[in-house]
């Protein structure tokens, strides 16, 4: 292994110690309510007005986005509900008998609410609103609530409030950053508490939403988008330099990588990429430009088999494949977000429109975890029924375990069916040695 470039900062570099400042306001607004909520978004957001978007300004949205951008709004939810519907489809109740007389099972059990976050700011995300809402509603939530930062004196983005409506959310509400995450979780504005939260947004966000783990649940731990591309020597080194180029501009600290098993083509990608951010408008092209100086990186692999072991370390949110044989690739890769085999497709379709989730592990978190889906708002619960001739066998192993492991109450929940189920008969019920 051979860096051709490397790195001057990784995801952690930049961290901020933002929690005191994020804990402060969740427990502002927890114990102060709407108003306090209120009272941070005219201080952070400079907006005053009404919160809760009415059906009148949910119509009204409509009028504002262009056709065409509506038309490709209904495409990519019908995209994304396609695709979680079969996601659904493979959650499914059991029901099995596991020895003589005692029946388990397992239900899907959907969240009774969600909050779903779709960030503003720079850009309107109406991607992201497209993929937690819409997941959210094919899981079968009872009630979705969502927020999008407002614009002084307008309130959110036309576009993201048609595509919040147009997917399925039942209370959309004028909040961003920390206080549009707590409104949700706390049930502010009329909306029931979020059982779940889901959705990308800044550190500020991404920090309220994990100091609130536990109490609710989350989608994950987000960080900066990351990208990492693995290519040999039949890729495209144009395309490969743009795919790279097009995830930098997320941000400043947007890690983008190459793995190349050619030596030429990674040299050539070393120098289009420079020429590729050129290109773009200028708020973009600072992003990408500090994105690639600062964490950028290409790595020469001696074989895929080296490139497999190198991309499943780093265990990047998306992982694009340009390379021969793309069949032994997705046999082999194991750690990744989302993975794009082929220069056919790229993150870009995975990120706007073409159906799997876009919400996917940052920081390594691939080791562990895949992204949102329909399955991170229903609960898998177990069940349990018994026969009294079940008990025999049960009641017994149950006690002598649970007195072995100093637990008489538990032990004592078993000898007392054994005795109103079998009277008479003796069982050697003391702790297994």
């Amino acid at each position: 292994m051979e860096y051709l470039k490397t790195a001057r900062k990784t995801a952690a570099t930049d961290e901020r110690n933002v929690r005191d400042t994020v804990q402060s306001i969740l427990d502002d607004i927890e114990a102060g309510g709407d108003d306090v909520a209120r009272r941070y978004a005219r201080e952070l957001d400079g907006y005053d007005g009404e919160i809760v978007v009415s059906d009148e300004v949910r119509a009204a949205a409509a009028g504002q986005v262009a056709q065409k951008l509506k038309d490709d709004i209904r495409f990519a939810r019908d995209n994304v509900r396609r695709f979680a519907e079969r996601q659904r489809a493979s959650l499914q109740d059991v029901e099995y008998e596991v020895v003589p007389g005692l029946v388990a099972g397992q239900r899907q059990i959907p969240v009774s609410a969600v909050g779903c976050y779709a960030p503003g700011g720079r850009y309107a995300h109406v991607a992201s609103a497209i993929m937690t809402v819409t997941t959210a509603k094919v899981a079968g939530v009872g009630h979705i609530a969502a927020c999008s930062p407002p614009k002084p004196g307008v309130g959110m983005n036309p576009a993201v409030l048609y595509a919040l409506d147009v997917c399925g959310a039942d209370r959309i509400l004028n909040l961003g950053g920390v206080q549009g995450i707590a409104a949700m979780a706390f049930g502010l504005f009329g909306t029931p508490p979020a059982r779940v939260l889901a959705g990308p947004g800044n550190q500020f966000v991404a920090e309220a939403k994990r100091i609130l783990f536990g109490r609710v649940g989350i989608d994950m731990f987000a960080g900066p988008t990351e990208s990492m591309v693995i290519a040999d020597a039949t890729a495209d080194p144009m395309i490969v330099a743009w795919d790279l180029v097009g995830q930098a501009e997320h941000g400043y600290n947007s890690p983008v990588w190459l793995i190349a098993t050619d030596r030429a083509l990674a040299e050539e990608v070393a120098r289009l990429v420079p020429r590729c951010i050129a290109e773009l408008p200028e708020l973009n092209r600072e992003n990408a430009t500090r994105a690639w100086d600062e964490y950028g990186e290409i790595i020469l692999a001696e074989s895929r088999e080296e490139a497999v072991r190198i991309s499943d370390g780093y265990a990047s949110e998306h992982l694009q494949v340009q390379a021969q044989d793309l069949d032994w690739w997705l046999a082999n890769l194991t750690n990744y977000g989302s993975l794009f085999l082929g220069e056919e497709t790229t993150v870009a379709y995975g990120d706007k429109c073409s159906g799997p989730n876009h919400v996917l592990p940052t920081k390594g978190a691939a080791h562990y975890t895949g992204g949102l889906s329909v399955g991170k708002f229903i609960k898998t619960v177990t069940w349990q029924r018994a026969t009294r001739e079940a008990n025999r066998a049960i009641g017994q192993a149950c006690a002598r375990i649970s007195r072995l492991e100093g637990m008489e109450g538990h032990a004592r929940t078993a000898d007392v069916r054994l005795a109103k189920y079998f009277p008479g008969e003796n069982f050697d019920l003391s702790a297994a040695s």
